[in-house]
């Protein structure tokens, strides 16, 4: 406990058992000063550090049992390492000397983490705790964050040994920032000045080098376009004039289409996912592509580019912007233009004003986003109410969106937007989830419950699992295997955990709901039930070039 008050947390979720019940025993002594959580399972705990960590910025925490509890974190664990969260999970373990003879709740943690964790580390003594931990929180924070695992053995929990605090800021061999390479930072500004169509690809890992001003002095020296990855999206304002919008397979027509028409493209803080590049085999080929990254793995890995600006992009975009001219690129910026005009009609107008009289997501969304003024923090699930939440909800403000990429985690959003209302108090968090991954991480109801966890919840339930029929109707035929939901009462399933809802079938109940919603005090469910087969388009199709997205389905 003193070594986690050492290292400044205090804020931790987790879960108690009987191998790690020593330490929970400590933490009795501690509750002036480490506020935990007890959540109601320990996926809970692993999706709440996550989210309490993308928001605040620090590291997570979670502390959890051996055998079932630890393996509950995998997930969580595994959503972290692909996501880039920091967080550390602190799990009991059998004794050593019951090591490897399957005793009660014993498994192979470290065995089974190192493949998906940035460093999973066995705890064996009591006088390696101050030093385990401290180089845990390190390694979690430092460069590219990612998530650690301690696994604590039972007689190290109960031995005694001198505290001293220690402080990590070195491990030999582990270089977490790679020094800048001035030669690679003249080439890119070389490449960016006589670009006539240049397209910026904004990614997350912007917001964890906390490089938004500096994003923002890089695009308006150069005048250029910039398209977000579903986890950079408020890294740049909505309503920035030179954010056109989002990239990947529901994003938005004109940064997708002008992928393959730009004749530099230049990646910062994003990793090239699949879902954001299409078919490979004809992706950007006519660019020379340039790419920010903190990661040396990165480069390379998916797409080969020209120039590779290694370093914290808080540094590495300031010393490009240095060496930029200032140019305008206003018929390239129109170039977008035509794009926007089409989708709007086609795809956002229809959205929005469905001419229906079911609701649909977008409008839903959209009309949450607006009654916040826009500055809410955007937690999602994954699925059809993911891809609508992020294309319709508007970002003003850094660090305001939490949503499983990667890994795409259903049962994320629930736990994950608990663990950003303690991240933080003082903002509205508002999380869209669907019918299916509500349910997959439900009995978290009893954590809002228990902390008065002011959590706004908007299920946008259509009875489906959405995104899984969506393409079974453009793919499959419109064969519906085992898609359609029969889903419970969520009042009555609120009211028992004594929170707040309403439920809304009209237009007209909406825009009441919702402001009932933001007004209370506390935590509260809003069920928008919503058409059952509305689908999210724009989208390029499986396999599918950036530049070939369909419009309706």
């Amino acid at each position: 406990m003193r070594s986690l008050e050492h290292q400044g947390v205090k804020t931790l979720f987790g879960y108690p058992g009987g191998s790690i019940m020593p330490v929970f025993d400590a933490l009795y002594d501690h509750r002036k000063t480490l506020n935990h959580i007890l959540v109601r399972h320990e996926q809970g705990a692993a999706h709440a550090a996550q989210g309490f960590a993308r928001v605040s910025g620090e590291v997570g925490v979670c502390l959890v049992t051996s055998g079932p509890g630890a393996t509950n974190t995998i997930t969580g664990i595994a959503d972290a390492m692909i996501d880039s969260t920091p967080i550390v999970v602190i799990a009991g373990q059998v004794a050593t000397g019951f090591l490897g003879t399957d005793a009660f709740q014993e498994v192979d943690l470290v065995g089974i983490t190192q493949p998906i964790a940035k460093w999973s580390y066995q705890i064996r003594r009591a006088e390696d705790v101050p030093w385990a931990v401290a180089r845990a929180f390190y390694i979690a924070k430092s460069g590219r964050p990612g998530p650690v695992v301690l696994d604590f053995a039972k007689n190290a929990q109960v031995e005694k040994a001198e505290y001293v605090p220690m402080k990590v800021d070195y491990i030999r061999s582990y270089v977490p920032v790679p020094e800048m390479d001035v030669e690679a930072v003249r080439q890119a500004a070389e490449l960016i000045n006589a670009a006539e169509r240049p397209l910026v690809l904004v990614g997350q890992g912007v917001e964890l080098g906390n490089a938004q001003q500096e994003l923002k002095r890089f695009l308006e020296k150069a005048d250029m376009p910039a398209g977000r990855t579903l986890l950079g999206l408020s890294a740049l304002p909505t309503d920035h004039p030179l954010n056109k919008g989002m990239l990947g397979m529901h994003g938005n027509l004109g940064p997708n289409i002008n992928t393959n028409k730009c004749d530099v493209l230049i990646a910062v803080g994003m990793r090239f996912d699949d879902r954001v590049t299409g078919n490979l085999a004809t992706y950007a080929k006519q660019a020379k592509i340039i790419h920010f990254d903190i990661d040396p793995a990165e480069i390379n890995k998916n797409v080969k580019v020209d120039v590779a600006v290694l370093g914290d992009c808080k540094e590495t975009l300031a010393a490009v912007t240095e060496l930029l001219q200032p140019v305008k690129h206003t018929e390239w910026l129109e170039s977008f233009r035509p794009y926007e005009e089409v989708e709007a009609e086609k795809v956002i107008n229809l959205e929005l004003h469905p001419g229906t009289k079911e609701l649909s997501m977008g409008e839903v969304v959209r009309a949450v986003s607006e009654a916040s003024r826009n500055e809410a923090i955007l937690v999602t699930d994954v699925g059809q109410n993911q891809m609508m939440s992020a294309r319709y909800f508007k970002y003003t403000k850094e660090r305001s969106i939490v949503t499983s990429g990667g890994l795409g985690t259903m049962g994320f959003g629930l736990p994950a937007a608990i663990g950003a209302t303690f991240g933080r108090p003082d903002r509205t968090v508002c999380v869209f989830m669907g019918d299916g991954g509500l349910q997959m991480n439900l009995q978290e109801f009893g954590t809002i419950m228990e902390q008065k966890a002011p959590v706004k919840m908007i299920l946008l339930n259509n009875n489906y699992l959405g995104n899984v029929r969506q393409w079974q109707a453009m793919f499959f035929g419109h064969r519906y295997s085992f898609t359609p939901m029969l889903n419970p009462d969520y009042m009555k399933i609120a009211s028992a955990y004594e929170i707040p809802s309403r439920r809304v079938f009209a237009r007209e109940e909406l825009q009441q709901a919702i402001e009932e919603m933001l007004a209370t005090d506390g935590p509260f469910l809003l069920e928008a039930c919503v058409m059952e087969e509305g689908n999210v388009m724009p989208m390029t199709p499986p396999g599918g070039s950036v530049n070939q997205m369909l419009l309706e389905c």
